[in-house]
């Protein structure tokens, strides 16, 4: 393989955080950034307030030290020709946060080191970002993290040049801020959030007084049977879509901290933690959720590998890890999805996904870029397709499953307990053991024999079973949070929602009919 492309040091999460001035920044709104909940007790609110107002600077924080490192070329250089001996110790305290994870951490402070998950955070439009953090406080209810995701956000196809005429805007935005319009670029779309929250009942009982209007006839049953239906069925999210606030129209889903922590620590479900695989805009950051995301990432990244060759291109790598939250949604299966989709996601924000996955590349010690390309000095930040390489090594690819999420590994390795016609008693040791592994720091879970024997399987027939294991894992509960669309939207914006998803889907087999015709019309 060849020599290990060198990183910006703030990419690596080697550099510390500048002070930033404790200003407060004035949204382009007359959005007063208070919670307005029914909360009786004064200090609750402000102590509400507070959290909000630090989750939401954490965020700020992040994408400003991520944007930093961009704005000078020679200062990318210099950054990465300035190692020192230092260097290794560092590296070292970097392998430690996933060596012994804390997840009873409290603050930002508790995190490993002051830039940690930094990737996570997409630099964006500075005035855009204003408009999409002004939504979480239009909520009465406390939210404890936030992050807008999808087409309307991240643009998956390039710009038309088309205008957007005032009328087509406000059939989507009623009261658009340019900023919104601008970034959608002539084709206006609703926009989707998840929220992040602690006490889902209690969060529901709160929004229902302010914004009755955003639920379905399920509320009147009260935010118990909400809560219920959200805890109880799918995988754990109750969406609301098609509602306008401030003037701009969005979807919006509630989520329980805990469920979304175990979702991307454990991969029990893939449904969220898919949708963060991808380039997402965190508005309002938790540290609890950004170790356990930065897990999933480390995650996807393994899983990716697994399934890929020993060379291969970013393209086919982020092509991969965007494609796992598909591959078992029965919504791809049927006439409601753009069967280009994973295409357009990936070759439309390339940029975005090397920000977020080139740290995690070089903290795994079996792949690195192989491209003439990374001899640039601002080889990161420039659009193209580089190609990578992996060490098939069986011991190095043995550990990668065993570190994969937990509940995740557990349905791998029934598969190959039946190939290898293991004894359920063996099998069953192989458990007992795996599960003290909390009580033992990670370091020491390495693969052992039968995880050699799985990675040196057939490749074909190991990609066949890992992707059996995703379906296994996203089928039911994507398809059951779908079924219950027609309980929390109603009836009438479950067709609206599905009437556009087909529109979509026909759309995209007509470019994709288009681009085979015109490839045919090409040959010699």
């Amino acid at each position: 393989m060849a020599p290990p492309a060198r990183l910006p040091l703030l990419l690596r999460g080697r550099l510390p955080l500048r002070p930033r001035p404790t200003t407060t920044r004035q949204l382009p709104f007359a959005t007063a950034r208070r919670y307005g909940t029914n909360i009786e007790n004064k200090n609750e609110l402000e102590k509400e307030t507070r959290k909000g107002a630090q989750h939401d600077a954490a965020a700020d924080e992040a994408t400003d030290t991520s944007r930093s490192d961009i704005k000078s070329a020679q200062a990318i250089a210099e950054e990465a020709s300035s190692a020192s001996d230092s260097e290794s110790s560092v590296v070292s305290d970097l392998k430690d946060w996933e060596s012994n994870p804390n997840f009873k951490i409290e603050s930002f402070s508790d995190l490993p080191h002051a830039n940690f998950g930094v990737n996570q955070h997409i630099p964006f439009d500075a005035e855009f970002k204003e408009v999409l953090k002004a939504i979480p406080w239009a909520f009465r209810a406390p939210i404890r993290y936030a992050f807008a995701y999808g087409s309307g956000v991240f643009p998956q196809s390039k710009s038309s040049g088309k205008t957007a005429s005032a009328e087509e805007i406000k059939a989507i935005h009623p009261k658009c801020p340019p900023a919104v319009a601008r970034h959608q670029d002539g084709t206006p779309k609703m926009i989707d959030f998840i929220f992040g929250v602690s006490h889902t009942q209690h969060w529901h009982s709160l929004n229902m007084k302010q914004h009755r209007d955003h639920y379905s006839g399920l509320a009147t049953l009260g935010s118990g049977a909400v809560s219920y239906v959200q805890d109880k069925m799918g995988a754990g999210v109750y969406f609301n879509p098609y509602v306008v606030v401030n003037g701009i129209l969005i979807k919006y889903g509630v989520v329980q901290l805990k469920t979304l922590e175990e979702d991307l620590t454990n991969w029990d479900t893939l449904y969220l933690a898919g949708r963060l695989h991808k380039p997402v805009k965190i508005l309002r950051d938790d540290p609890k959720i950004r170790l356990a995301n930065q897990i999933n990432l480390l995650s996807a990244l393994r899983t990716a590998l697994l399934l890929l060759p020993p060379k291969f291109s970013e393209e086919e790598l982020y092509a991969t890890i965007a494609g796992i939250s598909y591959l078992g949604d029965p919504r791809m299966s049927l006439p409601t999805e753009n069967p280009s989709k994973v295409k357009n996601i990936v070759g439309n924000n390339m940029t975005n996904f090397r920000r977020l996955y080139l740290p995690l590349i070089e903290t795994l010690p079996n792949v690195d870029f192989n491209d003439p390309g990374t001899s640039a000095k601002d080889w990161v930040w420039e659009a193209g397709n580089l190609n990578l390489e992996q060490d098939m090594d069986p011991v190095k690819r043995g550990n990668m499953v065993r570190r994969l999420p937990k509940s995740f590994r557990s349905r791998l390795y029934f598969q190959y307990q039946r190939k290898f016609a293991i004894p359920q008693l063996e099998f069953n040791k192989m458990m007992e053991e795996s599960k003290n592994e909390d009580s033992i720091a990670f370091k020491r879970r390495e693969g052992g024999g039968f995880e050699r024997r799985i990675v040196q399987d057939d490749p074909t027939e190991l990609r066949s079973y890992i992707r059996e294991v995703i379906k296994q894992t996203i089928s039911w509960p994507a398809t059951t949070q779908s079924l219950k669309g027609p309980l929390t939207s109603g009836w009438s914006r479950t067709w609206q929602y599905l009437g556009e998803k087909m529109a979509k889907y026909r759309e995209g087999k007509a470019k994709e009919t288009e681009e085979k015709k015109e490839s045919e019309e090409k040959k010699p």
